[in-house]
This record gives C-alpha cells, sequence and structure tokens, in this order.
C-alpha cells in the first residue's frame, strides 16, 4: 500500500486543526486548566505550519520553508509551554522563540543554507529539544497523582529520541535534489509518525486535563476552602481508615479544639479578621503536629486531631505547644491585637481498636471542662480503655493558662 504525501499531508492539516478545536473546546467548558488552550493553539500553529509546507514549490522558499517552519517550532514551544502552565510554572516568553531564531540565524549562515541535510537536522534537533522539555515539565509535576502524566512522558520522550534518531540516519541516507523531497518514502514515514504522535498526545492531554479536573473536584469536596486542612467530612473517614487500619495496641491520641469566644472576635473586628484567626490556628497547628498525624476543620471555630503511636507524656505536651504556639501567633493578627486562644480537650486511648467516634466523645467532654474551668487551657480525659468506662474526670493539674 503506497501512502500519497500529498493526501497525507492533507488529513494531517484536518486532524491537527479538530484537535485544536477540540482542545480550546475542552479549555472552554473548564477555563481553570489554562495548559489546554495552550496546547490547542499549538495544534493549530501546526496546522499551520504543514499548510506552508504544502505550498513547497509554488510559493518562495521564505515562506514555504522558513516561516513554516519558524511556526512549527513555536507550535512544539508553545505545547512545552503549556506544560509548564499545567504545573503552575510562569512561560518564559525567550525560551519560546529560542527555536524559530536559532533557525533563522543558522539557515542565514551559508554553509547551512546551501545544504537541505544540515537544515533537516537542526530542525530535528530543535523539535527534539522542545518535545524533551516537555515530557521533563511531565516528569517534575509527577507527585501529582494523575495515571496519564505517564504515557505522556513515555510518548514525548520517544517522539524526541526518533527526532534525535533522525540526525545520524539523515548524515547516512542519501538525500534526494530539494525539489524531489516531498517525494520521497522517507518523509512519508516522517509525516506519518508525525500524524500518529499528534493523534495519540491529544488524547493523552485531554486524558490529563479531565483527570486534574476530576482531582480538584475530589480535593476540593475533602478540603476546607479557608483553612487548606481536611474538613468534617475528610477528617471522618480518614479516621475511620485509620480505625480499620489499627493492627497493634499502640496509644492514641484525639484532641478536640475550640477558639475562645470566637463570636466576640467576629463582631469586634470582622468576620474577615476572625477568618484569618482561624488559618492562624490551623497553620500553627499543623507546623506542631507531625507529618502523619491527622488534623481537620470540623466546622466553625471547632478542630480535631488523632496522634496516632504517641506517648501519653508526649500527647499532653504536644497539645500544650499546639495552644501555646497559637495564642503567641494570634496575639496580634493583621495588626488587630486579637489575644484569640484556645480550650483543648485531649483523650488517649490504649486500644487496639479504635472507636473514634467514642473517643471524639471523650475529648469533646474534657474539652467541655476546659471550657467550664475558664477557658485557655488544656484538659485530658481520665479515660480507663481498660474497664470500658465512658464516663470523663479530668485529671487535676494537667492544664495550660497563657501567660
Amino acid at each position: 500500500m503506497n501512502l500519497d504525501i500529498h493526501t497525507l499531508f492533507l488529513v494531517t492539516i484536518s486532524v491537527e486543526t479538530i484537535l485544536g478545536l477540540l482542545l480550546l473546546f475542552a479549555w472552554v467548558q473548564n477555563l481553570q486548566i489554562r495548559a489546554v488552550a495552550w496546547w490547542g493553539a499549538a495544534h493549530l500553529m501546526r496546522a499551520g505550519s504543514i499548510i506552508l509546507f504544502g505550498m513547497y514549490g509554488e510559493v518562495s522558499q521564505a515562506i514555504s520553508i522558513d516561516l513554516a517552519n519558524v511556526i512549527l517550532f513555536l507550535a512544539f514551544a508553545v505545547t512545552w509551554t503549556g506544560a509548564r502552565v499545567f504545573d503552575g510554572r510562569r512561560p518564559l516568553p525567550l525560551a519560546i522563540v529560542a527555536g524559530s531564531v536559532v533557525w533563522l540565524v543558522a539557515s542565514h549562515v551559508s554553509v547551512i543554507s546551501q545544504h537541505f541535510e544540515f537544515r533537516f537536522l537542526i530542525a530535528s534537533g530543535i523539535i527534539t529539544t522542545y518535545t524533551w522539555l516537555t515530557a521533563y515539565e511531565f516528569w517534575r509535576g509527577r507527585a501529582e497523582p494523575l495515571v496519564s502524566r505517564w504515557p505522556a512522558i513515555f510518548l514525548l520522550f520517544a517522539h524526541g529520541s526518533l527526532f534525535l534518531l533522525r540526525t545520524p540516519l539523515g548524515a547516512m541516507l542519501p538525500w534526494p535534489p530539494a525539489n524531489q523531497v516531498f517525494e520521497t518514502v522517507w518523509l512519508t514515514a516522517l509525516s506519518f509518525e508525525a500524524l500518529m504522535f499528534t493523534i495519540s498526545i491529544a488524547f493523552i492531554l485531554l486524558a490529563m486535563a479531565k483527570e486534574r479536573a476530576e482531582f480538584m473536584h475530589r480535593t476540593a469536596a475533602m478540603i476546607d476552602p479557608l483553612t487548606g486542612i481536611a474538613n468534617r467530612r475528610s477528617f471522618l473517614n480518614d479516621a475511620e481508615r485509620l480505625s480499620r487500619n489499627a493492627a497493634t495496641a499502640n496509644p492514641t491520641a484525639v484532641l478536640l479544639m475550640d477558639l475562645d469566644h470566637f463570636k466576640s472576635i467576629n463582631d469586634r473586628f470582622g468576620h474577615a479578621v476572625g477568618d484569618r484567626v482561624l488559618q492562624v490556628f490551623a497553620e500553627s497547628t499543623r507546623e506542631t503536629i507531625r507529618a502523619s498525624d491527622l488534623f481537620g476543620r470540623l466546622g466553625g471555630e471547632e478542630f480535631a486531631a488523632v496522634l496516632r503511636n504517641v506517648r501519653r507524656e508526649d500527647a499532653i505536651v504536644l497539645a500544650q505547644c499546639i495552644h501555646r504556639h497559637f495564642v503567641e501567633a494570634a496575639a496580634y493578627v493583621d495588626g488587630y491585637a486579637t489575644h484569640a486562644t484556645v480550650s483543648i480537650g485531649v483523650v488517649i486511648s490504649q486500644d487496639a481498636t479504635l472507636d473514634i467516634p467514642a473517643l471524639l466523645a471523650q475529648a469533646d467532654q474534657a474539652l467541655y471542662y476546659a471550657k467550664e474551668r475558664g477557658r485557655n487551657r488544656v484538659e485530658v480525659a481520665n479515660f480507663d480503655v481498660a474497664s470500658q468506662r465512658k464516663e470523663v474526670a479530668p485529671e487535676p493539674l494537667v492544664h495550660a493558662n497563657a501567660a
């Protein structure tokens, strides 16, 4: 079966245009993922460059070769920029045009301009560079759990490697006269491979955008938008998962924390300052507890934490550190003397089978005693797990008052 190069050009132009418009349409559906707009523009630019390549022999080489290559290099640079934008990095305007500038300068060097194979090798090197840079950008963001990153990285690296392979092949293969280059099987094979690549990468990029949108929605449903920590639903789900996975009788502490007189802070300083106080508490607590500890906002000014594998003494010290660090951080918030404080109820369990709701109820009783005894303190519930006592008696003298 013979592939007519002109037919292949027409098919490639149509496919590039359709894919570009499809990506732009996907971007319009979700404007938050701006990278899709960059990728859509790149496909349309490639379609434009192929149109100019197809006009070879009918217009000057300045248009069909030089301008066409400039647009093609910009298209690959825009794809790379889209990968940077996808992971929150800023575009680099000078780097975007660098490949085109190198091409234009090289094309005006007499030794290079007179030999088609030299220009081909330079063009292959520029495309390889941008393609591998795109793969590298996706690799840098691999910490984000997007499965579609990996086929994108592989495909981009493989495509760039093929372009790089053209350099030694181009040096070994006999080159036809310039006016016959579009009739070679070599160019037909290259064009077909490029068509397969552009179709594959477009659908993978669409899959990445869709996966990112779904991930953002899942995250938004589980994260408190004000403080950036787990919301009530997420915290309780994680705590339940922790309960199921608990296999050894390691001590576990549950903390229930409530900001004191929070309504008064809102009334005196306004809700904006009140929101900042909540953020300050979330930030100071997150810096105090361990990365493995569960921490979330249950609602309003109430927060909770689950500390796994922590000794009783260490749990009490940690609760007191949470209290002290917040009191220090919230003395002045945005220039206002808020002097915000927090009351904390603590319960420690040695039982291997964790009943988080029951422990939260015990911590709530300890928090109630902290409120009753003047707030701004830490109270520890005397919870006897061995006898499964449900009543709570606060231990004497286990508290932290603000200085």
